[in-house]
């Protein structure tokens, strides 16, 4: 545990994470979510780092105050009910479209096949696609209420296990391999367009504007594209029941 003057200290250091973290999220969100709000929750998430870290050659203090802050900023999310339930149902409607489609097709569907699925025009499927901007936020609980759904009650207790697991043990999340080998395969299932912006957001670190000068699109349709690629990856995992336990516990995945 570090002194009163070391925490000082190693707050000054690291607001400019905090920012960083937050700019990064508010960016993938609705216009209705507040920077500030994150930011103090993310302030939280790292006071709270800074006193439980125990120094190691195996976690890098940023590494491990990263995923508390971002994991603050999520809590803070969650707890403002944060994302309008139209477009909950609105991605909810293109997910079980894709994953439909999914089944009978053996293959990922073009855009075409979605919005006739949902018996939309084209252009009306991408302006929902668009109304989806902000459900880009895939994390473990969104498969936690899934499964609570499936399993009723019995399912309690394990995710309270889990949840106890991922605020009394923050490294293990980040070693758990479950869900992140599921996503990494459902990636790979993307279509090469899909999966090469997803690749210039996270391996380029491209902002939405670049990604478009790069693919030679609009930033609104990267934001479509973003949405759909994201709605045929909770697809493929809620396909491949995924199984929630005690011992699989990470936490969270942004996209």
């Amino acid at each position: 545990m570090y002194s009163s003057a070391n925490e000082s200290q190693l707050i000054e250091e690291h607001v400019g994470l905090v920012r960083r973290i937050g700019l990064q999220l508010v960016a993938r969100l609705p216009a209705n979510v507040e920077l500030d709000d994150l930011l103090q929750a993310g302030m939280m998430g790292l006071l709270d780092a800074i006193r439980r870290y125990q120094p190691s050659d195996d976690a890098r203090f940023e590494t491990y105050a990263s995923t508390r802050i971002r994991g603050a900023m999520l809590d803070e999310l969650r707890s403002q009910d944060w994302l309008p339930r139209s477009v909950r149902s609105s991605a909810r409607q293109i997910e079980a479209a894709i994953q439909q489609l999914q089944d009978r097709l053996l293959r990922q569907p073009s855009e075409a096949e979605i919005a006739q699925e949902l018996d939309l025009s084209l252009d009306d499927y991408q302006a929902l696609l668009a109304s989806s901007h902000g459900m880009q936020v895939l994390h473990y609980e969104d498969f936690l209420r899934q499964n609570e759904g499936k399993a009723g009650s019995e399912a309690i207790p394990a995710v309270q296990s889990m949840r106890q697991q991922i605020h009394d043990d923050p490294i293990h999340q980040l070693l758990a391999q479950g869900l992140r080998e599921l996503l990494v395969d459902a990636i790979s299932e993307l279509p090469e367009r899909e999966r090469l912006l997803l690749s210039l957001q996270f391996e380029e670190d491209l902002n939405q504007k670049e990604i478009g000068a790069v693919m030679g699109i609009s930033e609104g349709r990267v934001s479509q594209l973003r949405s759909q690629a994201i709605a045929r990856i909770r697809a493929y995992i809620a396909a491949q029941s995924w199984a929630v336990t005690a011992q699989d516990s990470s936490y969270h995945n942004l996209l």
